[in-house]
C-alpha cells in the first residue's frame, strides 16, 4: 500500500478505519477474481489510490464507502482479466493460479448476507478451492465477475450490472452460464477429514518412495498438471494416468534427495509443500472424489511463491 493510504501517527480517523477496514473484503473479491494474490494486492493499492485521488468534498458525497471501493475494485480486475488472457497465451508451460498459503486469512463473509436459493449458494471456503480457481480461468471475464460478486459475494444483479456495463438481467444469464460450467466440472467431494488422510497418506508413499502405494492413492485417470514459470527443468505438459504420475513423483525424490515434503493447508484445503534448505520451492494442491486424487496442481513458478516465504513457517 502506498504511503497515501496510510495512517500517521495519533488516533486513527474514524472515516479512514472505515475505509482501511476493507482492505481484506477486496483483497478477497480480487484474488477470486483474477486467480492473483500479487495482482489482487496491485488492485486494491490502485482501488485506495482512485479512493484518495478525490477531494474530501467528493468522498463525503459517497454514501457506501466500500461498495464504491468494491465497484471499482471489480472494475479493475474486469479489465485486467482481459488482458490476462493475452498474456497467458504467451505463458511458457501450464498457468495455474497462485496458491494461498496456510488457513486463508483472505476469506471474509460480507455483512448482511442473506440466505440465498442453495443451488446458487457457493461458501467462500469452496470459492478459493484450486479446482474451482482452475473452472474460473475458464470463464469470459464477464461471466467470472457475475458468478463472483453475485454467488460468492451476494450482490445483486442490480449492483453487479452497474460494474459489468450489462443490464441485470444479462448479469444473471452470465451468472446462470458461470454456474452451468462449474456444476459440469465438479464431481463429489469426500469429506474434509477423509481429504485429509488421502493426502497424508500420498506423502507417507512419496516419501517411501512406494510407487504401488501412490498408484493406488490415485484415480486411474487422474492429471497432474505444474506450473513453472519458464523454468527449465519445469513440466510443460500435464501427466495424465496414475502410473506415469507415480512414476514422475518418485524420479522427482530421486533427482533431489534433500527435497523436504511438509503439510499444509493449500488454498482452504490439504495440501502439501517442498522445501530445500528451509525455502519452498514447490506448492500441490489437491482435488479428491471418493477415496482417490484426481488432480494435483503443482506451482514451481518462483513469483507465484513469494506468499510461502513468510507464511509457511
Amino acid at each position: 500500500m502506498n504511503t497515501s493510504s496510510e495512517p500517521g501517527p495519533g488516533p486513527l480517523d474514524p472515516g479512514l478505519s472505515t475505509i482501511m477496514s476493507e482492505r481484506r473484503h477486496l483483497i478477497g473479491v480480487a484474488y477470486r477474481l483474477l486467480g492473483s494474490l500479487a495482482d489482487a494486492e496491485d488492485v486494491v493499492q490502485e482501488t485506495y489510490a482512485r479512493w484518495y485521488a478525490m477531494s474530501p468534498q467528493r468522498q463525503e458525497a459517497v454514501n457506501r464507502p466500500g461498495a464504491w471501493l468494491t465497484k471499482v475494485a471489480s472494475r479493475i480486475c474486469l479489465d485486467l482479466l482481459g488482458s490476462a488472457r493475452a498474456r497467458r497465451e504467451s505463458y511458457v508451460g501450464e498457468w495455474i493460479p497462485e496458491p494461498l498459503p496456510g488457513r486463508s486469512v483472505w476469506i471474509d463473509e460480507r455483512p448482511g448476507d442473506i440466505t440465498a436459493d442453495p443451488a446458487e449458494r457457493v461458501t467462500l471456503d469452496e470459492s478459493v478451492h484450486m479446482a474451482f480457481l482452475v473452472v474460473l480461468d475458464s470463464m469470459t471475464p464477464a461471466e467470472r465477475v457475475a458468478f463472483i460478486l453475485h454467488d460468492v459475494f451476494r450482490y445483486s444483479f442490480a449492483e453487479v450490472a452497474e460494474i459489468v456495463g450489462r443490464t441485470p438481467a444479462a448479469c444473471r444469464q452470465l451468472a446462470s452460464s458461470a454456474r452451468r460450467r462449474l456444476h459440469a466440472t465438479q464431481a463429489p467431494t469426500a469429506p474434509a477429514a477423509q481429504r485429509a488422510d488421502i493426502v497424508r497418506d500420498f506423502k507417507r508413499a512419496w516419501e517411501a518412495k512406494d510407487i504401488d502405494g501412490l498408484i493406488g492413492l490415485l484415480a486411474p485417470d487422474a492429471r497432474a498438471v505444474g506450473d513453472g514459470g519458464g523454468l527449465v527443468n519445469a513440466v510443460l505438459r500435464p501427466i495424465e494416468g496414475s502410473d506415469r504420475i507415480a512414476h514422475y513423483l518418485i524420479d522427482l525424490v530421486g533427482r533431489v534427495p534433500d527435497l523436504t515434503i511438509l503439510e499444509h493447508t493449500v488454498n482452504a484445503q490439504p495440501g502439501l509443500t517442498a522445501q530445500q534448505d528451509g525455502v519452498t520451492v514447490a506448492v500441490f494442491a489437491f482435488d479428491v472424489a471418493g477415496d482417490r486424487i484426481t488432480h494435483i496442481w503443482a506451482v514451481r513458478n518462483p513469483e507465484k511463491l513469494r506468499p510461502w516465504t513468510t507464511r509457511t513457517a
